[in-house]
């Protein structure tokens, strides 16, 4: 794209969405916020040094504004596909949250129908640019070959709209939160994922997930262990990567790496700086945009997340049974 200033048409300004509006207002010398979408535009837009965005409430008419370059999309995963759609007719580059889509079959047709129209598609996996989790993937050659990968995500429970588990498709924490470590698992390995078995914990059984236990296998034999949850404690981000070599030991909330060797030498320990993944997350897209170069994270590697999760979800509907990747349709 061939401007100086490309211009950001934002889907979705609430406490998430809130954070990219302010890192386009000001962080971001290539871009400039032109205009937002809310599902109440009375209520205006309220950002300082964004006192000219232009306020809609529907993302048709957003994606049809001539000043709107590229969109970039932070609202529930229910309503992805269909603003994906008015995108890729509109031939504009788009930049979705995570999870992709609430199911697998949605983000599928995603990522076909702007292949089909050759609209870039990037999936905001921000955990990708967390410094502590990119540190923890250049020491992939230290561990050797990939064996064994545990991660534990808690975040806590937030108070959300009564209709919020509407808009992820009745579904929980497992969606909206451990398919960032669903991610982590093809990012950190260069594996793809092969059986899934899961089991959830619920507050009623229509309830939407609040924990779930996850074992993985990928086809390149690393075994996964995964525990996700909504707790009322402080949050953790930690995981263990052991290999043929060695290990790495890894905390992002408190950005900490610890190394041992095959012989169980302490090697090395790090402390690696604060991150701003939306920052980058944006960054990344726009020079990708800038550049006509491949997204860094694709709708594909949004895909296979959702997919995963969505695989998780037919497990522990199953109790717990193996379910092989990649998924066939339900009946």
């Amino acid at each position: 794209m061939n401007k100086e200033r490309i211009g950001v048409g934002l889907i979705g300004v609430g406490r998430h969405g809130m954070r990219y509006a302010q890192h386009i207002a000001h962080d971001l010398p290539t871009a400039f916020l032109s205009a937002v979408c809310r599902q109440h535009p009375e209520q205006g837009f309220h950002v300082p040094g964004a006192e000219s965005v232009t306020v809609y409430g529907d993302a048709q008419s957003l994606i049809a504004d001539s000043t709107v370059d590229v969109v970039v999309v932070v609202t529930p995963p229910i309503y992805t596909a269909e603003i994906c759609r008015l995108a890729a007719q509109a031939r504009k580059p788009l930049l979705i949250e995570k999870p992709l889509a609430a199911t697998a079959t949605d983000a599928r047709k995603m990522v076909a129908l702007t292949r089909e129209a050759e609209v870039p598609l990037m999936t905001a996996q921000t955990l990708r640019f967390d410094h502590t989790i990119q540190h923890m993937k250049q020491l992939h050659s230290f561990i050797g070959c990939s064996q064994q990968l545990d991660f534990v995500f808690h975040i806590e429970t937030r108070k959300t709209a009564p209709d919020h588990a509407d808009g992820y498709g009745k579904r929980g924490a497992m969606l909206e939160i451990g398919v960032h470590m669903l991610d982590l698992v093809r990012y950190l390995t260069g594996e793809e994922v092969q059986n899934v078995c899961c089991t959830m914990d619920r507050h009623s059984p229509s309830a939407p997930d609040m924990r779930a236990s996850v074992q993985l296998t990928t086809a390149g034999g690393t075994t996964c262990g995964i525990d996700i949850a909504r707790v009322l404690e402080s949050r953790a981000g930690r995981a263990i990567w052991i290999g043929s070599q060695g290990r790495v030991e890894a905390d992002w909330m408190h950005r900490r790496i610890r190394c041992v060797d095959g012989d169980g030498v302490e090697t090395m320990n790090a402390d690696p700086p604060p991150s701003q993944t939306v920052l980058q997350t944006l960054m990344a897209f726009l020079q990708a945009v800038t550049n006509n170069s491949p997204m860094p994270i694709t709708g594909e590697d949004g895909c296979r997340a959702v997919e995963i999760a969505e695989a998780c979800y037919r497990s522990a509907e199953a109790e717990g049974v193996s379910i092989t990747l990649p998924l066939q349709p339900q009946p």
